[in-house]
């Protein structure tokens, strides 16, 4: 009986550890695009991250409200909270959940930006542009806010962080070798130049000044892939791309990356402001478009220039440089 049962145990093992490895292996062509706001369609500025307590994927987005009537300035980038939407098919497909629940709430009209969400030690936490109002103009200031989370759903506020001016946006959070961790930010105040801060402990938050290389843009996001550190920017043509081997040099590689247009539904425009996920050897960029921001759509389609789609393709690492095929079918399941 004992032999018997060995062997069943056996293989009952060997059956769990052919199904894990074969749903590994399952990946689903994704979504093109890859979502759209079912409520403004204005999605932008995405970061995903896996959410333990739901077993799904998140991604959190800025939405700005394309479908406003009888807009008046840039109104309609301003006045909404951060989206989210939720894949449980490792990214490939994506459904609208709702918005985060900030407890972060100073004035009555407020607009949420641009979030940067890491998980650490079992905390979430988010890294968040708030601008205090709702405005027609871009002239009003905006700071930067640091919120947790044990669900990802609901935030409590910890602080709004001393930076280099009261007109930043669009944090980046990496955890650097030593354990300390590193911010970069956009300093709009000194021509959208990028900005860094140091942290022993994500809530205490030091100003270093400009960041090492000088570079402009939006929505940075670094990362670590091929035994070396890079970064890519909304540089405003596309996605510039930046090496490091120490978080503080950077070289800018010759090509941007989603700068010429695509083929797809919605990506016939460049990219903008992503975010990275790397699942060992491969690497994924998640990114927004303007699908009718193109010469044959006419300005008075306001709608049309305004709205916003979230699409995803693969990064290769070739010859000491990152490039990407987006016209390609994206074969996705995150693990």
């Amino acid at each position: 009986m004992k032999a018997i049962t060995y062997i069943t145990l056996l293989l009952t093992l060997f059956a769990l550890g052919t199904a894990c490895n074969t749903n590994q292996q399952e990946a689903k062509t994704a979504d093109k695009p890859l979502f759209r706001d079912p409520v403004y369609d204005g999605t932008a500025d995405p970061v995903v991250i896996w959410n333990e307590p739901e077993q799904k994927w998140f991604m959190y987005y800025t939405n700005r409200r394309a479908n406003l009537e009888n807009s008046e300035g840039v109104d309609w980038v301003h006045g909404t909270r951060i989206g989210i939407a939720e894949s449980a098919d490792g990214g490939a497909t994506w459904q609208y959940r709702d918005t985060c629940n900030i407890n972060y709430r100073p004035v009555p009209e407020y607009t949420h930006w641009a979030p940067e969400v890491i998980e650490h030690e079992g905390l979430y936490h988010m890294y968040l542009t708030y601008v205090p109002g709702v405005f027609t103009d871009w002239r009003h200031p905006r700071w930067i806010v640091h919120l947790t989370s044990k669900n990802g759903i609901d935030w409590d506020f910890e602080s709004k962080l001393n930076l280099a001016s009261e007109k930043v946006i669009d944090a980046c959070v990496i955890q650097m070798p030593d354990g300390n961790w590193r911010m970069w930010y956009n300093n709009e105040a000194e021509g959208k130049t990028m900005y860094y801060a140091d942290s022993p402990n994500l809530y205490n938050w030091t100003d270093k000044g400009k960041a090492g290389g000088s570079f402009r843009g939006e929505g940075a996001k670094v990362f670590r892939w091929h035994d070396t550190y890079w970064m890519v920017i909304d540089a405003w043509q596309g996605l510039a791309v930046y090496q490091s081997d120490d978080l503080e040099n950077w070289n800018r590689q010759p090509e941007n990356i989603l700068e010429k247009p695509g083929t797809g539904i919605d990506d016939k425009v460049m990219g903008g402001h992503p975010d990275v996920v790397v699942q060992e050897e491969r690497a994924f960029v998640f990114y927004f478009t303007h699908p009718g921001r193109r010469p044959e759509i006419p300005d008075s389609l306001e709608y049309e220039k305004r709205r916003s789609s979230i699409q995803v393709t693969e990064l290769y690492y070739e010859n000491g440089e990152i490039v990407c095929r987006r016209d390609e079918p994206v074969k996705i399941n995150l693990q």
